[in-house]
């Protein structure tokens, strides 16, 4: 397969691209490097990789890319709620805008598999799991841009949207500010955490795991395709304190503590079903407790804030 991954040097992408190259793919990453990244050195003895240093929002360079592919990956986003609150205007461009733009140039056989978020549920009912068919309330304008460009995807077909939980363990192109790669980065190096509203759930789920949700939504395409899965760890619908508590079990000398006083900015609050991708054959292979394990090794080589979106 020819393959188009816009934001391959991302996060994800980092982890993702490799592992399709290995599958025997042809990848073109399109990626303008924003975090000065070198995170696909390692793939650039591949004859199938093509990089693209550019804008996932210049028409030119995207209708280049799009030429004879049969699938494209559209993960180039300003991620996270903190990064679009800070410039709304370039969070829409980027993660609205340029999907349209993908849209504009496809043809109707090209495929896409696109990222969204299970954010987009924002506050949940107690006790009660989020299915792809509970409403979407996002809370964020993170959330928001990107429920309104799953719907704008799904509506215009031979598309698998994956809401993905809130990914975390080590990826080439490292993030510090996600959930759990931070709380577990304050406890090997600060060994205390303050949290707060501790009792807010949500899902989890391994980078490495994400990407294995996009090979296997490619590789049954046909039999997913035009629908939304949720895609997380069944057993990691954890409040921020059951989630100290499992980084605990590793790290003894780590303590936590709920404040008295103040609230946290991110209001999710949610507990999530993946019984319809798991019922496709998907099963993860990273449990929260291994992708602990691996970050808290990750963290005697990485000791600084760099790493992060924000």
């Amino acid at each position: 397969m020819r393959i188009v991954v816009t934001g391959g040097a991302g996060y994800i992408g980092s982890v993702l691209v490799p592992q399709l190259l290995n599958n025997g793919h042809e990848v073109r990453v399109v990626d303008n490097f924003m975090y000065n990244q070198s995170s696909l050195l390692d793939c650039c003895n591949h004859k199938k990789l093509t990089i693209i240093r550019g804008d996932a929002r210049d028409k030119s360079i995207i209708s280049e890319s799009m030429k004879g592919v049969e699938a494209i990956i559209p993960l180039a986003c300003l991620t996270g709620a903190p990064l679009c609150e800070k410039d709304p205007l370039v969070a829409r461009s980027v993660i609205l805008d340029a999907v349209k733009l993908i849209l504009d140039l496809r043809s109707q056989n090209q495929t896409i598999v696109y990222p969204t978020t299970n954010s987009g549920y924002g506050i949940g009912q107690k006790d009660i799991f989020c299915t792809e068919e509970t409403p979407l309330r996002p809370v964020s304008l993170y959330g928001k841009l990107k429920v309104e460009t799953e719907k704008m995807l799904l509506e215009s077909g031979n598309v698998i949207t994956l809401r993905l939980a809130t990914a975390f363990g080590v990826s080439p192109r490292m993030r510090l500010d996600l959930l759990v790669n931070d709380f577990v980065y304050r406890a090997v190096n600060d060994k205390f955490i303050v949290l707060f509203q501790a009792h807010f759930k949500r899902n989890y789920i391994h980078v490495r795991d994400v990407a294995k949700a996009f090979i296997h939504a490619l590789g049954n395409f046909e039999t997913m395709k035009n629908q939304a899965y949720n895609v997380g760890l069944s057993d990691a619908n954890l409040s921020k304190g059951e989630l100290c508590q499992e980084i605990k079990k590793q790290l003894p000398d780590f303590y936590f503590v709920e404040a008295d006083i103040g609230e946290d900015p991110d209001k999710r609050d949610y507990i999530v079903s993946n019984e319809k991708i798991e019922a496709t054959g998907l099963k993860p292979d990273v449990s929260l407790q291994d992708g602990i394990a691996e970050l808290i090794k990750g963290y005697q080589i990485i000791k600084r804030n760099q790493y992060s979106n924000v």
